[in-house]
């Protein structure tokens, strides 16, 4: 019995759970998601820092410059060095300059104690050791723990690690992440009639299905694809012998002579969770879970509906062994319906335009389109959702 569309991708992601969490360096993780989410190992900043070039001042101008620091350098006097312009006089180090006293300061250069503002050097003037300017109490400075404070969770588990989380990352003091494994994906091309170089010609196709796979895989490590006849032999010979997550197996899901998937399962004792989804393109795609543990997601072996049947079933899988948390869906307004009793996954724009093309034997309307839009059945025009391309 056919499933609803939104129920067979629910069970898709329900039917696994994440992979075990592996540490690893931050060079590693792009793409795969949280295990544990991020949380600073220091504050930052770690200090009171300038945000701009010019003179750390206390108290009201003119003020006297009595030292100079740049971006690296230790906080003035917290190491017990002598403040220069005061070495002289034998007075003791402060750790910090007193009103009427002004510090050369760097971009990101730690702020003496005392100081109530940074004067920008574009708006001031310095005659000898004379600053001259205006400041305003507290500007230009950046305060210890202003972004966040240690402890602080900055990125929550199941979030994608992106490059902008591992700048962050890097940036809060980590050199590695706990993440999820990638999930291990083997795929398995099936028909008589399938080329695999060249143009097409009478009665043979090229495989199409075959090259698109790997970039469905994002976050998943592809450890090859099997090409079979219309053997149910070789297809059993290849899904018992894959040490894989998840097989992938495209075409041979139907119910024709040569669609061999479903007796092989039934052979193998496997639990199939999907058998056929209420959708177009794409209806005869299946879910199965392995005795052993393993996942068998079936495509159709036309090349569109086999696209729209890894959205629906493959991805929500992916998604939930790697880890990674559900995010909201990204929807887009749609001028026509489909009005149909099935749901319709056609191609469009970002902005909700058909691309055409859409026949479940081509990827020319996929491959002109940003997503898929999910039409649910018996909706007219309106707001729907987008699975990205």
């Amino acid at each position: 019995m056919t499933m609803p569309w939104n129920l067979a991708r629910q069970t898709a992601r329900e039917a696994v759970k994440p992979l075990e969490a592996v540490e690893v360096a931050l060079a590693d993780a792009l793409g795969l998601a949280l295990a544990s989410g991020v949380r600073a190992l220091a504050s930052q900043p770690a200090c009171d820092t300038s945000a701009m070039d010019g003179y750390a001042v206390a108290g009201s101008g003119p003020w006297t410059v009595v030292g100079r620091v740049a971006a690296g350098d230790p906080v003035p006097g917290a190491t017990g060095a002598p403040v220069p312009g005061r070495a002289a006089t034998g007075e003791p180090v402060p750790g910090m300059i007193r009103a009427g006293e002004a510090f050369g300061v760097a971009t990101g250069a730690p702020v003496p104690g005392g100081a109530d503002s940074v004067v920008p050097v574009e708006v001031c003037s310095v005659e000898g050791s004379r600053l001259h300017g205006e400041a305003v109490v507290g500007k230009h400075i950046r305060r210890r723990g202003e972004d966040w404070s240690a402890g602080d969770e900055l990125v929550p588990a199941g979030s994608a690690v992106t490059p902008a989380v591992l700048g962050l990352a890097a940036g809060a003091g980590h050199d590695t992440l706990l993440v999820h494994r990638r999930p291990r994906v083997a795929v398995v091309v099936t028909g008589d009639e399938l080329l695999h170089s060249g143009p097409p010609r009478p009665g043979r196709v090229r495989d199409a299905i075959g090259p698109m796979l790997p970039g469905l895989l994002a976050g998943a490590d592809l450890l090859g694809t099997v090409h079979l006849r219309d053997d149910p032999s070789a297809l059993t010979d290849a899904l018992t012998s894959a040490r894989a997550d998840v097989l992938v197996t495209c075409g041979a899901t139907s119910v024709g002579p040569a669609d061999h998937l479903r007796r092989v399962l039934h052979e193998l004792d496997a639990d199939i969770l999907v058998s056929g989804v209420a959708c177009r393109p794409g209806h005869p795609m299946l879910l199965a879970a392995l005795p052993d543990g393993r996942h068998v997601i079936g495509l159709p072996g036309n090349p569109f509906a086999a696209l729209a049947a890894a959205l629906t079933l493959l991805r929500p899988l992916l998604d939930t062994l790697g880890g990674h948390a559900i995010r909201p869906p990204i929807t887009a307004t749609l001028n026509a319906g489909a009005h149909s009793t099935d749901t319709r996954l056609i191609p469009v724009t970002r902005t909700g335009i058909p691309t055409g093309h859409d026949r479940p034997g081509s990827l020319w309307g996929a491959a002109l389109a940003d997503a898929l839009a999910v039409i649910p059945p018996g909706h007219g025009a309106g707001e729907v959702e987008l699975l990205p391309l």
